[in-house]
């Protein structure tokens, strides 16, 4: 039996002014053991702590300080850098004269720091040239893995969390590769962007859009070690990739019979998908996916018309 990835429930709104502390609370009166050693991190490093205080959800206590811009770098598994965005902010920054909004860091495992929270602030603070850049140090490293949920400065497109996550799951690996995958479903968010994220690994320009609701729907995180968890990702992301091989044939068989739409992949694909038509338990990915190789493989497209792609949608085709 599948079992299916369980529904996401956001937290009901909570009653105003019930949760977390008031503000005389987040007063940071004694240092902790753990603020103690990043502070001494942080004067290590060249920096200085201006404040201290606990924030005001979870009382986590933070450090306010100045780092020299050279000791930060981002997180090893973050996306790529946009070069149109840094610049842009760099831009902005420039025209006001001030840099007001703090990045997030971590003490990174060997010297300096980490930014799981603020790469392009951070690159558009180096293009201007800038010899220091103000932080929240968190003590707790694990917000370095927390990347997908932090990172609201510039959306994520379906590739880039994908790229993100299976970098994530790397240094997780590394740190531990015995530890189960489901510990770690928040830092990964859906168990289908490791999978993709392996297919981007191998084929930089692959079209994952249409893929994705279909591994949402039958992956799920398992209690099965991180190393051996990565196996059974590697082999889904293989299958997926052949089948991309067969409806790629398809799709180019399509297009020299004249037929036109930025949609093709996603329409091949839906008509391969046999996943829509079934009631009750769903089969295992990988029954399915054999399943979509197949008849991708047979696919005939003397039988589509013009009129066949009215109505299709879905994510358009990569060189659309």
């Amino acid at each position: 039996m599948v079992k299916r990835a369980p529904a996401r429930r956001r937290p009901r709104k909570a009653k105003p002014g019930t949760k977390g502390l008031g503000p005389a609370e987040c007063r940071l009166d004694q240092p902790t053991s753990k603020t103690v050693a990043v502070a001494e991190a942080i004067e290590k490093a060249g920096g200085c702590v201006v404040g201290s205080y606990k924030e005001p959800l979870g009382g986590h206590p933070l450090l306010l300080s100045v780092l020299p811009i050279h000791a930060v770098e981002p997180t090893p598994f973050q996306r790529d850098l946009s070069d149109t965005h840094h610049k842009r902010l760099a831009d902005v920054i420039n025209k006001t004269g001030r840099f007001l909004d703090p990045i997030i860091a971590v003490v990174a495992p060997n010297d300096g720091f980490w930014t799981p929270n603020g790469r392009h602030r951070l690159e558009a603070m180096r293009r201007l040239g800038a010899k220091s850049i103000t932080a929240l140090v968190v003590g707790d490293r694990e917000v370095a893995w927390q990347i997908l949920a932090l990172n609201t400065e510039k959306a994520h497109n379906l590739k880039e969390r994908s790229l993100e996550v299976i970098r994530i799951y790397h240094g997780l690996i590394e740190e531990d590769a015995t530890r189960p995958e489901s510990g770690f479903a928040f830092y990964l968010d859906e168990p289908a962007l490791v999978t993709l994220g392996v297919c981007y690994e191998k084929v930089p320009r692959f079209g994952g859009g249409v893929y994705h609701p279909i591994l949402r729907r039958l992956e799920t995180f398992t209690d099965d070690p991180l190393r051996a968890a990565i196996k059974d990702h590697e082999k889904r992301a293989t299958m997926v990739l052949d089948l991309e091989e067969k409806v790629a044939a398809a799709v180019k068989k399509l297009k020299e019979r004249g037929l036109v739409s930025p949609y093709l992949r996603s329409f091949v694909v839906a008509r391969i998908n046999p996943l829509r038509w079934i009631k009750g338990e769903p089969p295992a990915l990988e029954d399915l996916l054999k399943t979509m190789r197949e008849r991708a493989a047979r696919f005939n497209v003397e039988k589509i018309k013009p009129q066949d792609l009215a109505g299709t949608g879905g994510p358009p085709d990569e060189e659309a």
